[in-house]
């Protein structure tokens, strides 16, 4: 994966299949700490200590298509190589959540990426999971609830194509003057 917001992508996934119906993402740059914080959390089914370990393995996996499970651990080695951190933290009942942390000028630290992709495919693929998104960059944040667009929309779907052309289109402008404050 070339970018941050697929591993992001991949994760949520993940917690679509554990039944989450609320999905936390958040990015923490910091140009004082030099770092870029990436937290994913879920109020999934979560996972057991021994399930947490294997979690890692890409070999590993509870999915039925395929026999590997690379997304968390490709998401490890990326904050490894740009000087970072990862951890996971899971308890069965209360959710998962994955912290990954990233010398923000690192040279091989992955751009963001298209969130308002990411964002606009994790809405499609499960209309009734609540998502909270928040990009802070310093003291400058932007946050997108599907808990407030729901509440606007009323009676209407948030899967509808006009919705999710809005949602990309608020999420990209928001990237694109990130990418001018940078």
């Amino acid at each position: 994966m070339k970018e941050l917001a697929l591993h992001i992508q991949d994760i949520a996934e993940n917690s679509t299949r554990a039944g989450a119906s609320l999905l936390e993402i958040s990015i923490l740059e910091s140009s004082v700490n030099d770092t870029v914080t990436v937290l994913i959390e879920d109020n999934g089914c979560g996972m057991d200590d021994e399930t947490m370990k294997k979690a890692l393995d890409p070999f590993y996996t509870t999915k039925t298509v395929r026999r590997v499970g690379i997304g968390l651990s490709l998401f490890k080695q990326a904050a490894i190589q740009a000087a970072g951190s990862f951890e996971i933290d899971s308890k069965p009942g209360q959710g998962t959540s994955v912290r990954a942390i990233f010398q923000r000028s690192h040279v091989d630290r992955q751009p963001v990426g298209d969130m308002a992709g990411a964002l606009v495919t994790l809405i499609m693929s499960n209309e009734t999971m609540d998502i909270v998104y928040r990009h802070h960059i310093d003291d400058d944040k932007f946050v997108f609830d599907t808990r407030v667009i729901r509440m606007t929309l009323e009676d209407v779907s948030i899967c509808e194509p006009a919705v999710l052309q809005f949602i990309r289109e608020l999420v990209c402008d928001r990237q694109n003057l990130d990418d001018e404050i940078e």
